[in-house]
């Protein structure tokens, strides 16, 4: 079978209500996509339509070239990771990672060496005559990433597979997966996830999902330095967002007039300023903005200001801030020009 998933219209709907609405969608194969979203927003039903655990309304599913749309789950040669692991209690690692290549009725010469590959590519050769109850989370989730590898699948779907897990040890799962997929450079993977972190480092591509459709896709510096909309701006990565109005060369912000490209838009019409708050500096500076400081966060390499301004809340991550200021001090606050971006007006609960 060759790699790959293709989207074609597919809608998915319970009881009449659509939870998924005409997605098109095409991952290359050997390729990392993430799906990001908010919970209800429609990317877990993506992962499931794909896996043949739901049934579209409408549309079909591809793998490769082949219409699997009609097709049950254990005949499309599909390895999954969710994120309760589900490994079966009373089976030895070993025994969990085999259950896929017994279940297709691999041959029993080549499951050994199966189960030891797919074992040493996760890092859990030593563990194989153990229990699950004897292992940490991290260490059950590689147990449930070596079952999915060892059918040597060429899709890989993975639903959430690191929520369950400590901040440490997310972060060590995150560095595996990577590693992972340099070491299987053909095999398609759809990563589903709400965190932007994981997606932001594993993905080729992110496909952001809200309110069951598709929102935009690209890869994640496109996203991050060029979002097409609020939702996008707001969920791939921190943003501030400001509402202005396009004039020559520039925009009105309240009061202020801030220099950018305006190429886009249209004079006189609304608009939101998108700028990222580590783009932000303290001090004077092109497109100055002056506020009062309502909030500092000290995070170890950054401190986050939250400065009111306008009646607007504005974000700066400033880095190897010596001499912080203070709640309630009036500050000035800047960005370069080429650092925002100027989006169509929306209903937004930032600023």
């Amino acid at each position: 079978m060759s790699s790959g998933i293709r989207f074609d219209s597919v809608t998915v709907a319970y009881d009449g209500n659509v939870v998924l609405d005409s997605l098109n969608l095409t991952v290359a194969p050997g390729e990392v996509m993430a799906l990001l979203g908010p919970s209800g927003s429609g990317k877990t039903t993506a992962l499931r339509a794909v896996a043949g655990f739901v049934q579209p309304v409408s549309g079909r599913v591809f793998l490769g070239e082949r219409d699997v749309t009609g097709l049950p789950p254990y005949r499309r040669g599909i390895g999954m990771v969710v994120q309760q692991y589900a490994l079966f209690p009373h089976m030895r690692v070993e025994d969990n990672v085999a259950f896929g290549l017994k279940a297709r009725k691999a041959a029993r010469s080549a499951i050994g060496g199966r189960v030891a590959e797919a074992l040493e590519m996760t890092g859990m050769a030593a563990y194989a005559r153990r229990y699950p109850r004897e292992l940490s989370g991290g260490q059950q989730q590689r147990v449930a990433i070596a079952r999915a590898l060892a059918i040597r699948p060429d899709v890989l779907l993975l639903d959430e597979p690191l929520s369950a897990l400590d901040a440490q040890l997310r972060s060590g799962m995150l560095a595996e997966l990577a590693r992972l997929h340099r070491e299987l450079p053909d095999v398609s993977i759809l990563y589903v996830t709400h965190d932007q972190v994981e997606a932001l480092t594993l993905a080729d591509r992110i496909a952001v999902m809200d309110k069951a459709r598709l929102q935009a896709c690209g890869t994640p510096r496109e996203l991050y330095r060029a979002p097409a909309d609020e939702f996008t701006a707001s969920f791939v990565g921190n943003a501030n967002l400001l509402p202005v109005t396009v004039g020559q060369g520039g925009v009105a912000f309240g009061g202020t007039e801030l220099k950018l490209d305006t190429a886009s838009a249209a004079p006189g019409a609304r608009a939101t300023l998108c700028v990222r708050p580590h783009l932000v500096g303290l001090g004077s500076g092109p497109n100055q903005l002056a506020g009062t400081v309502v909030e500092i966060q000290w995070r170890g390499a950054t401190h986050r200001l939250y400065v009111e301004v306008d009646g607007h809340r504005v974000l700066a991550d400033l880095r190897e801030l010596r001499d912080p200021p203070g709640l309630g001090d009036t500050v000035a606050l800047h960005f370069a020009p080429e650092d925002a971006v100027l989006l169509p007006a929306g209903v937004s609960g930032h600023g």
